[in-house]
């Protein structure tokens, strides 16, 4: 019986010791590790795998979204600032490129006495000088309201990816900004216009076309 005891002291003290607790505790993880992976690998991998990309892909929608509506309030924001400080009509835009706002614009016809002045056609040529060219490419324009004719056709010349909007025309008509009227001129012939127009010295004017379709050193746009 005293040898008996003295074995199971024994044993009882060389379990305390750093170098058998160390061990114990490593086994005991190491058998936690295969329980989880055997779980994961045949109860949870797939659901986990489909439930993943699915947050990934609305987690990317979301922060598209987000991103649109960023570039979309800052318009928004030049619209208003600019109508407080009575720089022009409630109009604002900002063109983006690699996720940046590389230009804007606000309404400014009135403070600069220039009818031309309009947001979109402001933010268009700050972005050209910024990235010294005549076209937009690889940028997407942001306004605060669908353009009029003038800053359509603007836009169709600076050829950006893409446009976003916020107010369509309908709602800037409701405020007294109806540009429907410029469209159905455009319809017309030149001779039923509400503003009279008269073709002049057409041949003359061709002959200029003459020479820039023969001049060697143009850049076409």
């Amino acid at each position: 019986m005293f040898l008996l005891g003295v074995v199971i002291l024994f044993f009882n003290k060389l379990k305390n010791l750093p170098i058998v607790v160390l061990l114990k505790d490593f086994f005991k993880e190491d058998k936690k590790q295969k329980n989880k992976y055997k779980r994961s690998s045949y109860l949870f991998t797939v659901p986990k795998y489909k439930e993943s990309r699915n947050f990934n892909i609305a987690f990317q929608k979301h922060k598209t979204m987000n991103t649109h509506e960023h570039f979309m309030k800052a318009a928004i924001n030049l619209a208003q600032n600019g109508m407080d400080c009575n720089c022009g009509g409630p109009f604002g835009a900002v063109v983006v490129k690699d996720n940046k706002i590389i230009a804007e614009g606000s309404n400014s016809v009135t403070s600069t006495n220039d009818p031309t002045a309009h947001a979109e056609v402001l933010a268009i040529r700050e972005a050209c000088k910024s990235l010294n060219t005549f076209q937009l490419d690889g940028c997407v324009i942001y306004t605060s309201c669908e353009p009029c004719p003038m800053c359509l056709g603007a836009i169709y010349w600076a050829r950006p990816d893409k446009v976003y909007f916020g107010a369509t025309k309908e709602d800037a008509a409701e405020v007294n900004f109806d540009d429907h009227f410029i469209y159905d001129e455009i319809e017309l012939n030149f001779n039923k216009r509400h503003i009279p127009f008269e073709n002049l010295m057409r041949k003359d004017a061709n002959a200029v076309f003459e020479a820039w379709l023969n001049k060697e050193d143009k850049t076409a746009y």
